[in-house]
């Protein structure tokens, strides 16, 4: 009798608050296209006042929906299934993604033959499929200003463009000094011995925070075997509030690593 090969088993978490359409819109999308690998998807609600949590446990009785009873933000939010999954790899997804394809699968076979990479991300598209360009290099103030100001174009568009790492040539595994929130596949655990995110982000920076954690253990890449789409509305540029928890978060970043020497992975392509 032949032995059997182990499953490779997969989870996936969506962090909600009140935003249940767009969370059915990714659920779907991630449901209807995981076809290689065997994947179980959590729901992380924090304490949505609309019928988010009622709609998707209707809509989708195989993903399971945990009340959080409480908005602990987006990294803490993530951090209630990272703790209790039992899988070799896990994804953590906003609830605005949407896959085109079976990019569980291919992430999966990406990591199962790289094996020094902890945590990669897919190539990030807009809705018209050009594509997003999202900071990889660590965080630093003129590169936040750029963010906030590279519609005045000068030095802001190109401290902005030097974060993204737009106009290089990257290759098809490049490492990151700061792999995007919005979609991130990891080693459980990998996770598990990062702790997970730092609770005491509420919102933004917790993705960069956990790059640079996971960095002491191996590397983490962006790899274009597949792409993602991504309903980037980019609140902290519409909105004080939002603006306000990014500067908060900018300050605990700064605080906890200004001691800290910058990754070294940067540049590296294949």
């Amino acid at each position: 009798m032949q032995n059997q090969i182990p499953e490779i088993r997969v989870t996936a978490s969506i962090v909600t608050y009140n935003n249940g359409d767009k969370a059915i819109e990714a659920v779907h999308s991630i449901l209807s296209h995981t076809t290689g690998v065997s994947l179980q998807l959590y729901i992380s609600d924090n304490a949505s006042s609309d019928d988010t949590v009622d709609r998707i446990r209707a809509e989708f009785p195989q993903v399971i929906v945990q009340e959080n009873g409480k908005n602990g933000g987006f990294g803490w939010g993530h951090n209630q299934i990272i703790k209790q999954v039992d899988s070799d790899y896990h994804a953590i997804i906003n609830p605005d993604i949407l896959l085109q394809e079976d990019s569980l699968t291919l992430l999966t076979s990406f990591m199962e033959s790289h094996h020094d990479v902890v945590m990669c991300a897919p190539v990030i598209l807009n809705e018209d499929f050009t594509e997003q360009y999202l900071p990889k290099r660590t965080p630093r103030i003129r590169y936040l200003l750029g963010g906030r100001l590279e519609r005045f174009g000068g030095p802001f568009r190109k401290w902005r463009d030097v974060y993204t790492r737009r106009g290089e040539q990257l290759g098809d595994v490049t490492d990151l000094e700061f792999c995007t929130g919005c979609f991130m596949f990891a080693r459980t655990e990998a996770l598990r011995q990062a702790g997970g995110f730092d609770d005491r982000y509420f919102m933004y920076f917790e993705d960069a925070d956990l790059t640079r954690t996971l960095l002491s253990q191996g590397r983490v890449v962006r790899t274009t075997v597949t792409r993602v789409v991504h309903q980037w509305e980019r609140a902290s540029a519409k909105s004080l509030k939002f603006f306000k928890i990014q500067v908060r978060s900018m300050f605990l970043y700064f605080r906890k690593w200004r001691h800290n020497a910058q990754p070294s992975a940067m540049g590296n392509q294949k």
